[in-house]
């Protein structure tokens, strides 16, 4: 029997009046996308000239992430950052990141994570002692300068509690401006000083001093002190012994700086946003910190007892997945769920739409840890949970992420309960990642 021919175009939404789905997409991404489920499993859009497909079923997701992963690069959206992170792990491609990637391994080894556990709870008990009993805060805020200064410690032994606020001004300047370098000829508008390119480069200034001043201190000291860092500055190729530039070494350093507390610091926001939402579950997660804690601070060794503490995580980052959508670049055709997508198609499958299935999930928009009982893992291997990517991809900070959610979560919930002030709005602001679009202001109540 003759293979049935693949149709040219899958389903799609009405374009708009013109620039196709540009306008709709870049007003809603998360609802637009929402919206392309309906179409089926695989739908057709286009951003102004670029074709794009998105995928909504989990064997598309492995084909495009896993089997034929070799057929796809980084979507335009990480092409373009190269203008603030190189070619650092995130955005570099081919033989070039599976060398890089090789090179960072070992700072994010389990023996490696457990050091930097302490840091985390010490930072999270710095941050309970500033909050008193009907204290208002932004928790977004604050959930950003406290993940900074892990980051800052753990990966690079440097104390950045001096430029939280500048660090922290100069990534919401960049996520902000994050549409626009998506805009079609963005390459070209980037050359032009009008007002948001100068309020980019001034962000990515402020990163480079910032950055580039940890690298000279630590070359000029020449001591190694075995983080992220000095792997990078003394790491070799195997090939050719070569050793990393200030550049280079920038690049990765730049890229696990931000890739290394913004999502973190996100998935916490919304869980306790979640919590505050949920009181029942609330109090259920209290207990399991009571008895296995009994008032002390966690450990490592705490986490597998902490089993309703870790669903808690992984149930936010279900509903909120700090990376709210993966997007590949063709690089030759392919034939995919009985469509042809050529070379040069986007495709994109977003983690926000897949999560909330109710095809592969029961009571999908409900926040239920208790569906994790069956395991992490499983739903992983199936391609229906996948708030870290999959394949050759994958974040390599995924067992720093959880290990630093379940820590944090695990310090402050055991002395604190935090809800929204009356007026908060809630929306979502889906850049870079997927931040509260009105910040998230909350009241602490002391337990």
């Amino acid at each position: 029997m003759k293979p049935t021919p693949a149709v040219e175009l899958p389903p799609s939404q009405k374009t708009d009046f013109i620039g196709g789905h540009f306008r709709s997409f870049r007003k809603d991404p998360t609802g637009f996308l929402a919206r392309q489920v309906a179409l089926g499993d695989i739908a057709h859009f286009r951003l102004g000239p670029q074709p794009g497909y998105s995928i909504f079923h989990p064997d598309l997701v492995r084909d495009v992430l896993i089997v034929n992963s070799h057929k796809f690069i980084k979507g335009r959206a990480l092409q373009r950052a190269k203008v603030l992170l190189g070619e650092g792990l995130l955005t570099s491609e081919g033989s070039f990141h599976l060398r890089q990637r090789r090179m960072i391994q070992p700072a994010f080894h389990r023996n490696r994570i457990a050091e930097y556990s302490r840091a985390m709870v010490e930072h999270a008990l710095k941050t309970s002692d500033t909050w008193s009993d009907g204290d208002v805060r932004d928790i977004d805020r604050e959930m950003m300068h406290l993940t900074l200064r892990i980051v800052g410690r753990t990966l690079f032994s440097a104390d950045v509690e001096d430029d939280a606020d500048e660090v922290g001004r100069a990534m919401t300047t960049v996520t902000q401006l994050f549409n626009f370098l998506l805009l079609p000829f963005s390459e070209w508008l980037q050359r032009i000083p009008i007002p948001p390119t100068r309020r980019f480069n001034r962000a990515r200034d402020t990163f480079n001093s910032i950055i580039f001043g940890m690298i000279d201190e630590r070359r000029r000291s020449g001591e190694d002190k075995s983080d992220l860092l000095s792997m990078l500055l003394l790491a070799q190729d195997e090939d050719d012994a070569s050793t990393m530039t200030d550049e280079q070494v920038r690049d990765e350093v730049l890229t696990l700086f931000l890739a290394g507390h913004e999502t973190t610091a996100n998935a916490m926001v919304w869980t306790w946003y979640l919590l505050s939402q949920n009181t029942e579950k609330e109090v259920k997660l209290h207990a399991e910190l009571d008895q296995v804690l009994g008032g002390r601070p966690p450990t490592i060794e705490d986490i597998p007892q902490l089993r309703y503490t870790e669903a808690v995580f992984a149930e936010s980052m279900r509903l909120f997945p700090p990376a709210w959508t993966v997007g590949r670049l063709a690089i030759e055709d392919h034939q995919l769920g009985g469509y042809s997508i050529p070379k040069g198609s986007l495709v994109l499958a977003s983690q926000y739409v897949i999560h909330r299935d109710p095809r592969f999930w029961t009571d999908p928009e409900s926040f239920i840890p208790e569906r994790w009982e069956t395991g992490i893992k499983e739903a992983t291997q199936k391609f229906i949970y996948f708030p870290f990517g999959a394949g050759v991809r994958r974040c390599i900070g995924e067992g720093f992420a959880w290990t630093e959610g379940i820590l944090l979560l695990a310090t402050l919930a055991q002395q604190w309960k935090l809800r929204l002030v009356p007026d908060q709005k809630i929306g979502l602001h889906p850049m870079i990642t997927l931040r509260p679009k009105f910040g998230m202001r909350m009241v602490c109540r002391r337990r």
